[in-house]
Parts: C-alpha cells; structure tokens; sequence
C-alpha cells in the first residue's frame, strides 16, 4: 500500500510518498492503533509528521476504544476522533483507500492511503502523485487527448492540430489545494505558445500567472523558456503578496517593457530564492518548480502539449485532475 502527503513541505513536487507493508487502510490503522507514542509511530512509519493524523491514535488511547474491525467502524472513529480541519467530507474511506483534507492554519494539504489495487486500476487519477521532479520530457506523435476532466479555454482556437495545458500550482493567502481548473490553449503546441500568448488579447478571467507569463515573453521569442527564466525572478509570487498589479496595460510591447523593468528593479521578499528553483524545458513539456520559500518549498508551473500527452495518458489526466481538485478518486 502507498501513502501520499500532498503538502507545500515537501520536496520540488510538493508530495511526500512512502511504500507500507499494509495491504489495507484498516490493517494500517489496527497495527498502530496501540503504539505507545502515536506521533514518532507515524513519523517513522510514513516518512515525517503528518498533520493531525495522531488524533484518532490519541482518542482512542484516552477513550480506552478497541480497534476497529471494518472499514464501518474505521471510517466512524475517524470521522468522529481524528481532528480535521474541515467538515466530514473532507475524510473520505473506502474498501481500498483513505482520503483526507485538512488546514495547518498556515496552507490547505492532503493525504492518501492507497492499496494496491486502486494504484493500479486508476492511473489516470492517481499517476501524477506517484512521480518525482523531474516529469519525464520525451513526446509522441500528437494524438486525440481527452483530458479527463473540466478544463478553461484560455484563448481562441488556433492553427494547430495540438492542444497546449497550463498547470499552476500555486499558492497564496493559505488556499495550496486545487486553486483554479488547469487551461487549455486549442489548436496550440508547445512550441507555438509563446507567440500565441503575444498576440492574445488577456481575457478578464485570467488569472495572474497567466498575466504574468505573456507579459514576459519577449517579441522575437519562438519558445516559452526565456519567459519561464523570467517568471521564476517576477517579484509577485512570494507568499503572501499581490501576483499582478493593478493598472498595467493590455498591449503586449507595452506591459512586456513595464514587467521586465518591474524584475530589475523588484525584490523577492518572505526568503523566496529565485536560484533555489528548478526549470526543465522539452519540446513539449515545460515544467517549473518555483521556489516560495524555505518553510513552505515550491509552486509548481506544468505547459503541455498533446504530443506529450500522447506518451504520458494516464500521467497527464492525472495532473490535469490533481490541479482541479484535492481528491484525486472523486
């Protein structure tokens, strides 16, 4: 069985996995649920602390409770005794898995049991979780993508036969999971996302990183790379601070002139280190793993194209999913 901890603590891809001996939640659940310290039983058992996950361990210890045995009863003490920040939809049980959202007060996280046999009936949720940085970079021929899930058209249909998708895993103001639906650019390759972004006009819906991207593609660029180099140094996208500012124009010369002067003379505050991130471009596949800062590790930016998507199904619709919402089974 696997354990997932989908938290901004953890490595360039924000994911902590471990491989357990259980072959289910329950079994997992009842082995430890008469350790003497709950806390240093999980923190060895699953790699690290886990928020909040002791609590059940703790209650059960205070309420002289005996294990469970059925996922039934599992599911009732977790539901009841285990403290989540959040309403009883955010602990979700079944026969093969346990999701869970929660809130340290400082960001959103999540974390998955999963047995065997779910890893390995629903790649194309769960595919993406599994990975470590970096995403592998090779392409097929283009193909028919079904995404797998809602998606936002950014901009008109272009020329080609390829989709391009935007992933932003970003994060402010504590809201890390599931922020916004992952974009898509039709009639778009990798390759021609740069010039398609100057010469499209910004839609009031888009979000900031967005804004963020076409300001910074310069006019004679042919590949999105440079713009990435220079999204990673934009002072916006510290902590807590305001991505895009107010009153910046639409035209592509104009705010790509006030954006590059706004890098040179920005600065990266809240201990982000622009030198600490991680940026590996393909032909089809961009990926950044933006540093934030020390405590809270890195945003993660995904472009990709259905080339790409054609070598990697189940690895593409699961990020696809993953930026749309923190349960990837639901």
């Amino acid at each position: 069985m696997l354990f997932v901890y989908r938290t901004h603590y953890e490595g360039p891809l924000s994911l902590r996995v471990r491989q357990i001996p259980d072959a289910s939640v329950l079994d997992w659940f009842r082995r430890g649920w008469d350790c003497d310290d709950p806390w240093d039983w999980i923190d060895a058992e699953l790699g690290g602390h886990v928020y909040g996950l002791g609590s059940i361990f703790e209650a059960a210890r205070a309420n002289g409770q005996s294990p469970p045995q059925t996922v039934g009863e599992l599911g009732t003490l977790l539901r009841a005794q285990r403290y989540v920040e959040g309403g009883t939809d955010d602990v979700r049980l079944d026969e093969h898995s346990l999701r869970v959202r929660d809130d340290d007060d400082e960001v959103e996280l999540a974390y998955f049991f999963l047995d065997d046999e779910v890893v390995a009936a629903r790649g194309d949720r769960l595919t993406y979780l599994l990975r470590s940085w970096p995403l592998p970079g090779d392409a097929g021929a283009p193909a028919a993508f079904d995404p797998g899930c809602a998606v936002t058209v950014a901009t008109p249909a272009g020329r080609s036969d390829a989709t391009t998708y935007a992933v932003f895993l970003t994060h402010y103001d504590g809201r890390t999971l599931a922020r916004m639906a992952p974009l898509a650019f039709p009639g778009v390759d990798l390759p021609g996302v740069a010039g398609h972004l100057r010469t499209a006009d910004p839609g009031d819906d888009w979000p900031e990183e967005l804004l963020v991207l076409r300001a910074l593609v310069a006019p004679d660029e042919t590949t999105v790379e440079p713009a990435l180099q220079r999204c990673n140094r934009w002072p916006g996208f510290n902590l807590n601070d305001t991505p895009w500012p107010r009153g910046m124009p639409d035209a592509h010369a104009a705010v790509h002139r006030e954006a590059v002067e706004l890098i040179e003379v920005g600065e990266c505050t809240h201990e982000r280190n622009p030198d600490a991130s991680l940026l590996q471009v393909a032909e089809h596949l961009a990926q950044l793993a933006m540093h934030c800062n020390e405590p809270f590790g890195y945003q993660q930016w995904f472009l990709f194209d259905t080339a790409w998507a054609a070598a990697h199904p189940d690895l593409a619709r699961s990020l696809l999913r993953y930026a749309g919402h923190w349960d990837p089974l639901d």
